[in-house]
């Protein structure tokens, strides 16, 4: 089932030049790159993709560091590619995530409360074309 999702390498991927990475890894799983943008994104924005967590704890300090530099924004097309990149990202918390997985091998933080964690992936269909019309609304 060709699905698409929204991929955010986060401020601390792109600052650590890991964007290159992460797309080859996106790319040898066999998914698409349909379109992509390197951007500073403004807190309005951030407002709207982070909606559902307004009023937790979290939800400022998320939004500060989401807007403290560059983000690598892409929609990735593929068979199963919600699942498949959640899978490829591996846990949330870079501390425990698998090896083999992109926070596995490559993340190094957990700065609570904010997730410098890499990357983030739309977590389903519903979550998927929302964010997408948010980050790339020409689609």
């Amino acid at each position: 089932m060709t699905e698409r999702t929204l991929v955010i390498v986060k401020p601390d991927g792109v600052e650590r030049g890991l964007v290159g990475e992460v797309v080859k890894r996106i790319e040898s799983k066999g998914y698409r790159l349909v379109t992509v943008d390197l951007l500073t994104p403004d807190r309005a924005t951030l407002e709207r993709h982070y909606a559902e967590h307004e009023g937790k704890p979290f939800f400022r300090p998320l939004v500060e560091f989401m807007s403290s530099g560059p983000v690598f924004a892409m929609v990735v097309e593929g068979d199963r590619v919600i699942a498949g990149f959640r899978s490829l990202a591996g846990a949330t918390d870079p501390t425990v995530a698998a090896p083999g997985t992109i926070r596995g091998d490559l993340g190094r933080e957990w700065d609570a409360p904010v997730m410098r964690n890499l990357v983030h992936g739309s977590d389903s269909e519903a979550s998927a074309a929302r964010e997408i019309a948010i980050w790339f609304p020409s689609l």
